[in-house]
């Protein structure tokens, strides 16, 4: 038993050694872009992009993700006559918590605190995914701070179960700690390749996504615990918002891929976009990840708003 327990703690500890060594070596192949932006409860990272005195937009992104997701093609576009700021959501990307997790509603309020800290008249609010859960927060608590919502394949009703992709991220509290420094990051090295094709389904996964878009930034283990949290964390949060649409009076356009193999068009783009005061869904085939598998469609739409 001796001999078990010695064998066991060495192997534990190699695991600890290795995952730290992967997300250090992951952090210098994808550094920080930008700079933090203080507020209470986070500091947030935030890339700047295009002409200071135009019309600003500001992007947040989703599960398992950051920033990068929108730089790798769609920003740079936008930012030609825009002012285009790109936020890391706290706990995700480069952006740091400085107290407990923020659900939903502590997100919009750090992403709210974020803009009005860096000067802005009312940008636009672009959410992708779980960016799209957080922006609809962010119009129902702060509706002064933004002009109107472009979500993205947003997560907007409640659903019963995790998506097939995102399952392995269903995993007790007390436990997530120590899977997220032991067996996250080899089995992410391992299956993270297929499970990112499930998540852009039907679309094809860029080759330069892992680095480009900053997709290996989530085999990290802070990754896999914020990811674990939002899982659990989401569905009441939104099974509390979702009644409340109805209050919202900002203009709301939501673009859904008609393939998305993630979260469903019609329940979380057709309904929600009936149940604002101002909304409307387009639709495109595609999949979950439209703002890199179809760029030149999602600018285009967002020049519409």
């Amino acid at each position: 038993m001796l001999w078990f327990l010695i064998a066991l703690a060495l192997v534990v500890a190699a695991l600890i050694l290795w995952s730290a060594y992967v997300s250090r070596g992951v952090e210098r192949w994808i550094p920080m872009d930008g700079r933090q932006v203080v507020v209470p409860g986070a500091r947030i990272h935030v890339v700047e992009m295009g002409p200071a005195d135009a019309p600003a937009i500001v992007m947040i992104h989703g599960i398992m993700s950051q920033l990068r997701v929108f730089t790798y093609a769609l920003a740079g576009r936008l930012a030609k006559d825009h002012r285009v700021l790109v936020m890391d959501r706290p706990g995700w990307g480069y952006s740091t918590r400085t107290g407990p997790r923020l659900d939903l509603a502590g997100q919009a309020d750090a992403i709210a605190a974020a803009i009005a800290a860096l000067g802005l008249e009312k940008p636009l609010l672009v959410g992708h995914s779980m960016g799209g859960a957080v922006s609809l927060a962010l119009a129902l608590r702060h509706p002064e701070a933004v002009r109107g919502l472009g979500l993205i394949a947003p997560l907007t009703q409640p659903i019963d179960a995790a998506p097939a992709p995102l399952k392995g991220l269903v995993v007790p509290a007390p436990l997530r700690p120590i899977i997220a420094w032991t067996l996250a990051v080899p089995l992410s090295m391992r299956t993270g390749k297929a499970k990112t094709a499930e998540v852009f389904a039907p679309d094809a996964v860029p080759e330069d996504f892992p680095i480009k878009a900053g997709g290996a930034l989530a085999i990290r283990p802070a990754s896999f615990q914020q990811g674990c949290y939002e899982l659990e964390m989401a569905p009441e949060a939104i099974k509390v918002q979702a009644p409340r649409y109805g209050e919202i009076v900002l203009p709301v356009a939501i673009l859904y891929g008609r393939q998305d193999a993630l979260l469903d068009p019609e329940l979380h783009g057709g309904k929600t976009a009936s149940a604002v005061q101002h909304g409307k869904v387009d639709y495109l085939d595609g999949g979950h990840m439209l703002p890199v598998t179809h760029v030149d469609a999602t600018e285009a739409w967002l020049r519409t708003l």
